[in-house]
């Protein structure tokens, strides 16, 4: 790929968005890598599912989370790349000389960062169901594949949930107060404790089953 051309997630091979990953640039950035972990996750949750057989009582179910995850994977991939996009405005605004049009533009930067990453941190949320169920009813061969799963799924709720939150700090910087912050933008400030239930939740879910993924643990 030339250096002229755009690094992104949809259209960059691995070797190359990892390579743009290492730089010093910011974009993609954490965010973005939250975003590649959602896609990690659902591409081995539509893998379970497409080694998985069901009865004629759980094939719609099954084919239901199967289809969901195949989509989920595109989604997470143009997410990271929204995200790498909402994270380089971020920076741009930051490099700005300091005055009004800095404060503007890093006030602005930061909801829009925020918002990327809690609609990445919901699609994460709602793929825990998924995996959930395949856990359960899934191909028992594969419950490693479930457990690494849970844990793409867990980095990209992390990374979610640490950049709304770092997002929102961010519009301190021109003198208001947390709890101001938390009035003016009260759904951003939910996702964050919303996602940290999630996170608990997923640890849950792998505790419970990881003496099946991983036995060697219990000798």
């Amino acid at each position: 790929m030339a250096d002229s051309e755009a690094v992104t997630t949809q259209h960059s091979t691995v070797e190359e968005w990892t390579r743009a990953l290492a730089e010093s640039v910011g974009s993609p950035g954490g965010g973005a890598g939250a975003g590649l972990m959602l896609a990690i996750g659902a591409s081995l949750t539509s893998m379970v599912a497409g080694y998985t057989e069901a009865d004629e009582h759980q094939r719609a179910e099954l084919d239901n989370v199967h289809a969901r995850a195949r989509t989920l994977r595109q989604a997470a991939l143009r997410l990271a790349d929204d995200d790498a996009s909402a994270s380089e405005a971020f920076g741009a605004a930051f490099r700005l000389e300091p005055g009004p049009e800095r404060e503007d533009a890093i006030q602005k930067a930061s909801v829009e960062a925020a918002k990327a990453s809690a609609l990445l941190g919901e699609r994460a949320i709602a793929a825990i169901t998924d995996l959930q169920w395949l856990a359960d009813n899934g191909n028992p061969a594969l419950i490693a594949d479930v457990v690494v799963a849970f844990g793409a799924l867990r980095a990209a709720l992390t990374g979610a949930r640490t950049n709304v939150s770092y997002d929102l700090s961010t519009l301190t910087s021109a003198g208001a107060t947390l709890e101001q912050v938390r009035h003016e933008h009260p759904d951003l400030w939910a996702t964050v404790k919303d996602l940290n239930a999630a996170l608990d939740r997923i640890d849950r879910l792998t505790a419970a089953i990881d003496h099946r993924a991983a036995p060697t643990d219990a000798v």
